[in-house]
């Protein structure tokens, strides 16, 4: 649940945008990249369509009987890994499976000794949820020996099937469209004027790439500037943010107009050096997390303090189809191929939820099944 780079930019040529509303944009002058700057607003109204049809599979087996799955979580206090575990037990029930949840309590040895004992029990199938194959090796060496499918969430970079490691397939939204939609907006919300930092942490590789690809499209818009690559360890975020926003303050003032964070959790720590110096919640900097959507995030969007948008996991869907991708394995399938798009959660179309559940695919899935 991660992402992002280390690159700096300067700090001219950004005008001051709108210093009312959640989503106000920079008016007056022409932006300098008119057709860039279409095409994101364009993106953006499709990503914050809450209506669009379900796009998932139309086809696969029917449901295979009398399974037992074991879920392997980093750790239940994680939102993602909780959100999409519940998500695993309501699809299980509707087909008709069994689910036993392991916390590995966010430590590495709880991890490794939960996916001991997932191995033990010999499920059918184990998922592998919020942490890295390679930090049980062994483990997932002696699930793949006794032939007991692994299913991944946010467990490898890339969605769909992995051979190194083995998983029958990696369930997740694809860091390169999430990227690109977390930039687009700050493109169409500040009318393709802004001075933008960006919150990442730099010593998780897949964190660095996001932020990278954030920088690269910000970059096709001439009249967005990115101020600062502010690298923050996530571990170090509720002591080291608000001493860097208190001093990005400082420094760039009003030129300061958009953030885009790889992880939500940045502007919770952000909030609190913003209201001290007098910034207003639905006021510059206008704040999206480029993935996630926890709970927090969606409080801080619907009050409309300090944060805009977030681009949030489905993460009850993700577990549904954690679900269907055993159900195809069992029955000697391929995997689905299915990624979920992109979606953008503002105060406009949240409708005060706290999580983001498109329609349409529990009703899909179940017709897939027979149920």
């Amino acid at each position: 649940m991660a992402a992002l780079a280390v690159v700096t930019a300067f700090a001219t040529g950004c005008s001051r945008g709108s210093q009312t509303g959640a989503a106000g944009t920079v008016s007056g002058t022409k932006a300098g990249c008119p057709a860039v700057l279409a095409k994101a607003k364009a993106a953006v109204k499709a990503a914050e369509d809450v209506n669009a049809a379900w796009n998932g599979p139309t086809t696969g087996p029917k449901a295979v009987a009398g399974k037992t799955i074991v879920y392997v979580a980093q750790s239940m206090t994680n939102p993602g890994v909780a959100g999409a575990a519940e998500g695993v037990k309501e699809a299980a029930k509707a087909i008709g499976w069994k689910v036993r949840v392991i916390d590995g309590q966010g430590t590495p040895a709880g991890i490794q000794a939960a996916l001991s004992q997932a191995v033990a029990v010999k499920p059918d199938g184990i998922v592998l949820s919020g942490f890295d194959p390679k930090s049980t090796a062994q483990q997932v060496a002696q699930a793949n020996a006794a032939g007991i499918p692994l299913i991944g969430w946010h467990a490898v970079d890339a969605p769909g099937p992995s051979t190194d490691p083995k998983l029958f397939s990696n369930i997740t939204t694809k860091v390169q469209d999430v990227a690109k939609i977390s930039a687009d907006w700050v493109i169409s919300q500040s009318n393709g004027r802004a001075g933008v930092v960006v919150f990442t942490d730099a010593s998780i590789p897949f964190a660095k790439g996001k932020s990278d690809l954030i920088v690269k499209e910000l970059a096709t818009c001439s009249d967005v500037k990115v101020l600062k690559t502010s690298n923050i360890p996530i571990a170090d975020a509720s002591t080291r943010t608000p001493q860097e926003v208190s001093a990005l303050l400082s420094r760039y003032g009003t030129k300061w107009t958009n953030s885009v964070a790889i992880n939500d959790l940045y502007f919770a720590d952000a909030a609190p050096s913003l209201r001290a110096a007098g910034r207003q919640g639905n006021a510059a900097p206008f704040n999206i997390g480029a993935g996630d959507g926890d709970p927090s995030a969606f409080q801080r969007i619907n009050s409309k303090q300090f944060q805009s948008a977030t681009v949030p996991e489905p993460l009850s869907e993700q577990g549904w189809q954690i679900v269907d991708e055993f159900n195809r394995s069992f029955a000697g399938k391929p995997a689905s191929g299915y990624v979920a798009p992109a979606h953008i959660t503002t105060s406009d179309n949240s409708e005060t939820k706290s999580s983001w559940d498109p329609a349409g695919y529990r009703e899909a899935y179940k017709k897939l099944w027979g149920k």
